[in-house]
């Protein structure tokens, strides 16, 4: 309150201690943030700085902090400036700040800390530095900060850390330390770190990491992230000394192999990434120091084998990622001992559906059937009859060991070899044919052994992958004639070999059978591939035997219409310009039924109906409820058979009319809105073309000027308010004397301007204006 003349005038005190381009808060908070300041606001004028605690100037244009910007803030507990651009601050611009607890200097352009000038900052427990020009650091750069908990370094130009740099910090939980230009890490780097729990090294540019010393203070380090650097290579045993560490982040690195103890002394271990890496092989022991091991990523690298027993010790295992490798085959006995597992990525892979997947299909319906597992795609690359389809709707036939000896992967990129060197490359049409070793082949007249004439010359190449080098075809031979028994040991032999599995070992998955009938035509006796009907020569037409395929592409667009309290009628169409060949008749069912039963039915589509063969696209449901939701699908039937799955795209959802009521014409009513949105229209415009005629009208015969208007006015005369003296001012009449009209006196004039006054013209007096008005 302040008395001056007199008066007496309250201010708030939050005026008294507010800047002029700030806003304040409880007298004990400054927000200046993003206001165009230069410069920080000047705190001489101010009562009481000394109780401000929050001083925030983010988002300004401050390019230095001096000394006496900040003196009188002695009770200040966070101050923001980040977002500024900041080059200098002065060595004793802290000093005055003993009780400040957080500090943000983030996104400035600070190239380096003057030694000491955080020094005053005893209480500091949060210091961001992130998004600066950092290029080095000194040792007393962070001395005296005993306090601080978060230290954000990242987003700078750190090329080395020096030795006992972060000694001073004891109480450190978190170090941010990523997107730097790191290339190695002394020894003593992290030295008096020992309570550290989450250390981010990532976006460097780091190749290795040899030496345990590294990482052996942070003793309670709980996160460690590495990822996307250049890591090449990670030494014996370089994480044995992180006992408590719960998840190391390695993805995005050039990691193409690791060794068997690399991971040693991660008991406590719960998630490993080690997605986009360069790895191709998972070997046994690399996993079995991580009993505790929840989440496992190894999408997006080089894989083509895994070892049968790679998983095995991790019986805490919920999450693996297996994505985007180059996998062909997988035994099912791999996830046996992982009873926890919920979630298996295996998509994006080049899976080769043949009787090596058998076992991973049952494993995968055992599990299903538990509740124990999420959907796993594994969609067939490889052969060719099967490229495209889910190895969860194959039947059991196409996977069976006969397809194996008969061409069901002789497509695939990996073939398996016998002790003596061969290379089992498959069968086709009963012919067995195995590509010899250069040596034994040069030995042959010409390179190659006469063949009988029944049997072609073929060339078998060594597959290569797109990471691989290609290799220089083999000369070959064919031995025509049926699998013989004897042979068969020595091929399921050298099978299991190719597997990784030992000869004496029992194995799930059969790979070879023993008894193989014996036929003059091997082709005849066992079922080869299926010849397509209409096929040219060297070409295979496009033949569609399974429902599920027939569903995806050749159906669409399923609709609901013309729907009563009894009855709908369901159509969908069927690409007939894309109509493929069909293995036999193609018919169509509907399934409907009640949606949201409680409790469900066993089955989950009771009700249905089949449509008669080449009946059009289009069915009548009949007998329904009223005021009812049902659910109605369609699919195909080829051969007498149907997808197990109907998709959502072939689903669709209807509500009947209540009884007695008549349907909806929504035709009709969609009509009756266009007419009305129409009318609406035309009112509009009819509205707004005649206000433009009358403004055209009144253009055409001219306005009338406001003193003509002024002149003939019948109203009533008004009064003078300014001297109470009232007159006569009804304007022009013709029955008044002129002198009558014109004499008015001073006051009338001043209050009310009379007739006379008004169409005088430059400096003509009164009498010489008149006549010109006079009739």
């Amino acid at each position: 309150m302040v008395v001056l003349c007199g008066l007496v005038l309250l201010l708030d005190p939050a005026d008294l201690i507010c800047p002029e381009p700030c806003d304040c808060q409880q007298h004990q908070h400054i927000l200046c943030t993003n206001r165009g300041l230069r410069t920080v606001p000047k705190a001489s004028s101010l009562p009481s700085p000394e109780d401000t605690l929050t001083y925030s100037l983010g988002g300004n244009f401050i390019t230095n902090i001096s000394a006496f910007d900040l003196p009188r803030f002695s009770r200040l507990q966070r101050l923001d400036l980040q977002y500024n651009q900041i080059r200098h601050i002065h060595p004793k611009a802290f000093q005055k700040l003993g009780r400040l607890e957080e500090l943000y200097l983030g996104n400035n352009l600070l190239s380096g800390l003057v030694p000491g000038a955080l020094a005053p900052l005893h209480k500091l427990r949060v210091l961001n530095l992130n998004g600066n020009e950092l290029s080095a650091l000194g040792k007393g750069s962070f001395s005296s900060l005993g306090s601080l908990v978060k230290l954000r370094l990242d987003g700078n130009a750190l090329q080395g850390l020096q030795e006992a740099l972060f000694s001073p910090l004891g109480n450190l939980l978190y170090l941010h330390l990523e997107n730097n230009r790191l290339r190695s890490l002394g020894r003593d780097a992290f030295s008096g770190l020992g309570r550290l729990r989450l250390l981010n090294l990532s976006g460097n540019l780091q190749g290795a990491l040899r030496h345990p010393a590294t990482f052996r203070p942070l003793s309670a380090l709980d996160t460690l992230v590495l990822s996307a650097n250049q890591l090449q290579q990670l030494g014996s045993r370089v994480f044995a000394a992180l006992g408590r560490l719960t998840r190391l982040v390695l993805s995005d690195n050039r990691l193409a192999a690791l060794l068997d103890d690399a991971f040693e002394g991660l008991g406590t271990l719960r998630e490993l990434k080690l997605d986009g890496n360069l790895l191709t092989y998972l070997p046994r022991e690399l996993l079995e120091p991580l009993p505790s091991l929840e989440v496992l990523d190894l999408s997006r690298n080089l894989l083509s084998s895994i070892h049968p027993a790679a998983f095995g010790g991790l019986s805490a295992l919920r999450e693996l990622r297996l994505q985007g490798n180059l996998l062909t085959a997988l035994p099912g006995q791999a996830f046996a001992f992982n009873s926890a597992l919920h979630r298996l990525d295996l998509d994006d892979n080049r899976w080769t559906c043949d009787c090596r997947l058998s076992d991973l299909k049952q494993w995968m319906s055992a599990t299903h059937s538990q509740g124990r597992l999420l959907t796993v795609f594994v969609q067939c690359r490889h052969p060719a009859l099967l490229q495209g389809k889910y190895l969860d709707y194959l039947e059991d036939a196409q996977l069976s060991e006969e397809a194996c000896l008969l061409g069901g992967s002789t497509d695939a990129p990996q073939v398996p070899a016998d002790r003596s060197g061969r290379e089992l490359a498959g069968t086709r049409s009963g012919v067995l044919w195995v590509s010899l070793p250069p040596k034994r082949a040069s030995r042959k007249r010409g390179g190659r052994r006469k063949l009988p004439p029944q049997a072609s010359t073929k060339t078998s190449a060594t597959v290569s992958t797109e990471h691989s080098r290609q290799v220089e075809p083999a000369p070959t031979e064919e031995v025509r004639g049926s699998v013989s028994e004897a042979r068969l040991p020595a091929l399921r032999h050298a099978w299991r070999r190719r597997q990784g599995v030992h000869p004496t070992a029992p194995s799930i998955l059969n790979l070879l059978t023993d008894v193989v009938p014996s036929s003059p035509n091997p082709a005849s006796a066992l079922p080869g591939p299926r010849s397509l009907p209409h096929a040219a020569p060297g070409h295979f037409s496009p033949v569609v035997s399974d429902p599920c395929e027939f569903n995806k592409h050749f159906m669409f667009n399923l609709t609901v219409a013309a729907v009563t309290s009894s009855t709908a009628s369901v159509r969908w169409s069927v690409r007939e310009h894309q109509s493929p060949q069909t293995a036999g008749p193609v018919r169509f069912r509907l399934l409907y039924d009640r949606f949201g039963q409680q409790p469900p039915p066993q089955n989950r589509f009771p009700r249905f109906f089949y449509l008669p063969e080449g009946a059009q696209a289009v069915a009548t449901l009949r007998e329904l409820r009223g005021d009812t939701p049902y659910m109605v699908c369609v699919e195909s039937l080829l051969g007498g058979r149907a997808c197990p799955v109907a998709p959502r795209d072939h689903c669709a959802g209807l509500v009947t009319a209540p009884e007695g009521a008549r349907p909806l014409d929504y035709q009709l009513l969609t009509l009756g809105l266009l007419a009305a949105n129409a009318l609406l229209v035309l009112l509009v415009l009819a509205a707004w073309g005649s206000r433009a005629l009358r403004r055209s009208w009144a253009r055409r015969k001219g306005p009338v000027p406001p003193a003509v208007r002024h002149m003939y006015s019948t109203r009533r005369p008004y009064r003078s308010v300014g001297t109470g003296v009232s007159g006569d001012f009804s304007g022009f009449q013709a029955h008044r004397p002129r002198a009558a009209m014109c004499a008015i006196n001073e006051a009338d004039l001043i209050e009310f301007p009379g007739p006379c006054e008004r169409f005088m013209e430059g400096n003509l007096r009164r009498e010489e204006a008149m006549p010109r008005f006079t009739d």
